[in-house]
């Protein structure tokens, strides 16, 4: 027997340490953390890579049979963490600490009614300062000149809504 066939029949036990390498390594994609069953597993498809002893080609072709095994895995194991059963483990974080819409916990709220002066012009976008504390801006919708005065009007996550002040206002 030639080929990847009669390397891999004439070598079983080198193929299962190579097999139980893989299995701890796909065992290391579900648990957290970068532990003992990778380096682990590492170690046994090393050690049975070199006891193997394939030729360049049987080499190559072994190498992309062990990459496509554990990119199948590790998609799996994502597919797993995102919508499956995985994803209901204690082991994936599913809350978050801050919601990331609630207004009042916004710091950049102090600057709603400040009045400050755009430091660049704004086209809708560009710079005002406040107080000391220059912020990314953007218009209300039209164009403001640079160095002219400028009052937040709203925040929106982190987007800052100014307005020109006019001489009446």
């Amino acid at each position: 027997m030639n080929g990847l066939g009669g390397l891999l029949l004439g070598n079983i036990p080198v193929l299962i340490m190579m097999l139980v390498g893989v299995g701890l390594l796909v065992f290391e994609m579900y648990i957290p953390g970068f532990g003992v069953p990778g380096v682990s597993g590492i170690a046994l498809l090393v050690v049975g890579f070199i006891l193997l002893g394939p030729t360049l080609a049987q080499g190559l072709v072994l190498f992309a049979i062990l990459a496509a095994i554990l990119c199948v895995a590790l998609s799996i194991c994502l597919y797993s963490a995102s919508k499956g059963r995985l994803s209901k483990s204690k082991l994936v974080l599913n809350d978050v600490a801050v919601p990331a819409d609630s207004a009042e916990n916004n710091d950049l709220n102090y600057f709603i009614g400040r009045e400050g002066v755009t430091h660049t012009a704004l086209r809708p976008a560009g710079i005002g300062e406040f107080d000391g504390v220059k912020l990314n801006v953007v218009s209300d919708g039209e164009f403001i000149a640079k160095d002219k005065p400028i009052r937040v009007l709203s925040v929106k996550g982190n987007r800052i809504v100014v307005c020109e002040l006019t001489q009446e206002q």
